[in-house]
């Protein structure tokens, strides 16, 4: 299925039922008062997060979604059915905007969370509701109210524990298989990974932990360069960054090149992201000379706690969780 994480819709709640214009008319009762019913209310849109839904591909090409209209008034003092409501589904961690200005209207994470987009018009009242002293046999009922149309853009951010970030080839979608049940589309060449992956990691020793495969990043990717800022809005909501590091392309006179990219890009995003909790992995030490780069590397960070692993062969995965799962207790 093609990762949908954009989508453009307009939303129109149903119109209210109009009041009823009536009289009682029965044998013997020739000239009775009005009896004229209110018209019903016009049903909601309402949107419901739900893991049923993983991304916004229903959105591809239904983009038309209207609530029913209340029913009108009729006589005897019946009132209209109020219009049903027409319920959205998206899955949690999606942003509603404004479609013509882009201000936010509501960031609905939470599974099970309803929020109404666009309430009902208001059925309009029957004569019954005029009648006076003064005026014993109103004939006028006033108009449902009309339904709400609204055109908003949907986004959705995805919900994970850990966010893998990296250049790209660093080994992303085969770190999140192996420690995974995911089965991402891996192979030797950059920009495999087109789409984000998550993928729920499960120990014997703490809460399992969704982790999330960002696609790669590079220079310029806060500009859209690459696959750029589509992605990197999926790391924002993501509590700890594992910066997975390819050994084998590590330049032994630049070593730090890959991490300052990265660290660079997701400053100029967001500021705020610098400061998020990161681990440093270094990936593919199962390759020849890995290890003579690796030792540069950690010489260049002699502060830092470093992780070494192999992902294709297993070898520092159970470390790796081990770690993570610390981390994640601490935040």
């Amino acid at each position: 299925m093609k990762f949908i994480d954009e989508a453009t819709i307009t939303v129109q709640s149903g119109d209210g039922g109009r009041g009823c214009l009536s009289f009682r008319r029965e044998k013997f009762i020739p000239r009775g008062g009005p009896d004229g019913g209110d018209g019903g209310k016009g049903g909601d849109v309402v949107l419901v997060t739900t893991h049923r839904k993983r991304t916004l591909q229903q959105f591809q090409f239904k983009r038309q979604f209207k609530a029913a209209n209340g029913g009108h008034g009729q006589g005897a003092q019946k009132t209209g059915r109020n219009g049903a409501d027409l319920i959205i589904e998206i899955p949690p961690g999606t942003l509603i905007l404004n479609a013509d200005d882009g201000t936010l209207i509501k960031d609905i994470a939470a599974p099970d969370e309803r929020y109404v987009i666009a309430r009902g018009g208001r059925g309009g009242l029957g004569n019954t509701r005029f009648k006076s002293s003064t005026n014993r046999a109103p004939r006028y009922a006033q108009p449902g109210e009309s339904g709400i149309t609204l055109k908003v853009k949907l986004e959705l951010k995805l919900l994970a524990d850990v966010g893998i970030i990296g250049l790209p080839n660093a080994g992303k979608s085969t770190l999140v298989g192996a420690i995974s049940a995911a089965r991402p589309k891996t192979a030797s060449y950059p920009f495999t990974t087109l789409n984000p992956h998550l993928g729920v990691v499960r120990t014997d020793w703490a809460e399992p932990f969704v982790v999330a495969d960002i696609p790669g990043l590079i220079d310029g990717a806060h500009l859209g360069a690459g696959l750029g800022h589509r992605f990197l809005k999926h790391i924002e909501r993501t509590r700890i960054l594992v910066h997975l590091i390819d050994t084998d392309g590590i330049d032994p006179d630049r070593p730090l090149a890959a991490l300052d990219t990265i660290n660079r890009e997701l400053a100029l995003y967001k500021p705020s992201l610098r400061d998020r909790t990161q681990l440093i992995v270094l990936n593919k030490l199962d390759l020849p000379g890995a290890d003579q780069k690796a030792e540069g590397f950690r010489k260049a960070l002699p502060d830092m706690d470093i992780l070494s692993i192999s992902a294709q062969t297993g070898d520092g995965l159970e470390t790796l969780k081990s770690k993570l799962t610390q981390l994640l207790d601490d935040e």
